[in-house]
């Protein structure tokens, strides 16, 4: 299946030694790519928002990672390692919870460390960071295969923040299952929450699937107990941050709300992401760093005039966790983990280091 919109999310010019994004701070009322040739844009770009999505997180840091290697390739091998190492660290703080930005980087870095003078180094960084992109289209279309088995025909579906195109490189992770069940002849109508604080389900998520031809209705996080109670849903498809060893997965802040909404409904929930976002290492979600982000996107942001009175304290995490016991399934490249998932994950893991040799 191919690509939902007429553009890329993100690209890497290997003539001009850019990468170039979709700029999602802009969406959906402007279009603007962005060309970053410094591992600081890189940074940066993360941490605003401007690229965004655990796939599109790790496929940024990656090539970001490649964008150092190639300023420092006419360098001494010891500054060169010196300033990969310094860039790693730099890039891999931008943003904590998404476990793909430091896989990405770790799989650059790792792909690199025996190879000398740095002019080779840079260059073996640049194909692995290729390889990560070229992978995420394969592996979020094999989601979709998977994910897109679980839906019937006139189901309703709701999903929360963004986890389509706009997220990855392709077809995104929890929106894949639709456009793939879409493409199949399957009627859908999505529900797609506004998802605070940066209403990513309602600038990009509603964006994509419209743009895509998928019937969708944008509802405010607080509607979603509403909608499920009238009989409208049917399945929940959300993304991930992070996966821990138990199930318990990290995904936009009110994911966890929508988790217990649909057990009380008795709607399953499916989270949808690559192996990439698993981490073994991690026991439960209780050990995911949980990133908090400035009062301003709550009280100021997207209004004309500050709608919070001046001096409110705010909490503004920008993630939680759905717990494990709300899972029905984890819609991975490889297949669906189910429970337990302490036993199912680690079996995920395992059938793809077998794939992969």
């Amino acid at each position: 299946m191919g690509v939902c919109l007429p553009f890329e999310t993100i690209t890497f010019d290997h003539a001009q030694h850019a990468l170039v994004i979709l700029d999602q701070t802009k969406l959906p009322g402007e279009q603007v790519q962005r060309r970053l040739t410094a591992p600081e844009e890189v940074r940066d770009a993360i941490r605003v928002l401007a690229v965004r999505g655990a796939p599109a997180i790790g496929v940024a840091a990656a090539y970001g990672l490649y964008l150092v290697a190639y300023r420092l390739s006419g360098q001494e091998a010891s500054d060169f390692w010196a300033g990969i190492h310094a860039a790693r660290e730099m890039l891999a703080a931008a943003r904590p919870t998404a476990v793909n930005l430091v896989w990405a980087l770790d799989r650059v870095l790792g792909a690199a460390q025996q190879a000398d003078p740095p002019a080779i180094a840079a260059a073996s960084m640049l194909r692995e960071a290729d390889a990560i992109w070229e992978e995420d289209i394969r592996v979020c279309a094999r989601i979709g295969e998977y994910g897109a088995a679980l839906l019937s025909d006139g189901d309703g579906v709701l999903t929360h923040c963004n986890a389509g195109q706009l997220a990855a490189t392709r077809l995104g992770t929890a929106l894949a299952p639709i456009y793939t069940a879409h493409s199949q002849g399957k009627r859908l109508r999505v529900f797609a929450d506004e998802t605070r604080p940066l209403l990513q389900g309602a600038r990009l998520t509603a964006f994509e699937l419209m743009a895509a031809g998928v019937d969708t209705t944008l509802i405010c996080d607080n509607m979603a107990s509403q909608v499920m109670k009238n009989g409208w849903v049917q399945a929940v498809l959300v993304g991930a941050d992070r996966v821990a060893a138990n199930g318990d997965c990290c995904n936009k802040i009110g994911t966890s709300g929508v988790a217990v909404l649909a057990n009380y409904y008795g709607i399953p929930f499916y989270v949808c992401a690559p192996t990439a976002t698993i981490d073994l290492a991690c026991a439960s979600g209780a050990d995911i760093p949980i990133e908090q982000r400035a009062a301003e996107e709550v009280t100021e942001l997207w209004y004309e005039t500050r709608m919070a009175p001046a001096g409110v304290q705010v909490y503004n995490p920008a993630f939680d966790c759905a717990e494990h016991g709300l899972v029905s399934g984890i819609v991975t490249e490889f297949g669906i983990a189910r429970p337990p998932y302490a036993a199912s994950l680690a079996e995920m893991m395992r059938i793809k280091e077998e794939t992969n040799g």
